[in-house]
């Protein structure tokens, strides 16, 4: 079971104001390709899995966001840490129909 759920909400600086969602669309791919579960939000996307794993990805897209062309980059990050266990669903299942 995973201990963590981490969102982030990634907002890169673009070279010349271009539109940061094909930015944003790449930031996904990073966390798809990592393989955690995960739901994007139109403010930010949640990932569930290992606190020390998850951090790395949030690393990783910052590299990934440098690497296409951003000047720099935000992260917004916000943790819940849990050892015992946390899942998403734990959090959202009495909302959803």
């Amino acid at each position: 079971m995973a201990n963590a759920l981490v969102s982030i909400q990634i907002i890169p600086k673009t070279k010349n104001g271009e539109n940061v969602i094909p930015y944003v669309d790449e930031a996904i791919s990073v966390i798809q390709e990592a393989g955690v579960k995960y739901e994007v939000h139109p403010l930010e996307t949640t990932m569930e899995g290992d606190l020390e794993h998850l951090l790395k990805i949030i690393a990783d897209m910052n590299t990934k966001m440098i690497e296409i062309g951003s000047r720099n980059v935000i992260s917004q990050v916000k943790i819940l840490y849990q050892p015992t266990g946390i899942e998403m669903n734990d959090l959202t299942e009495k909302y959803r129909p």
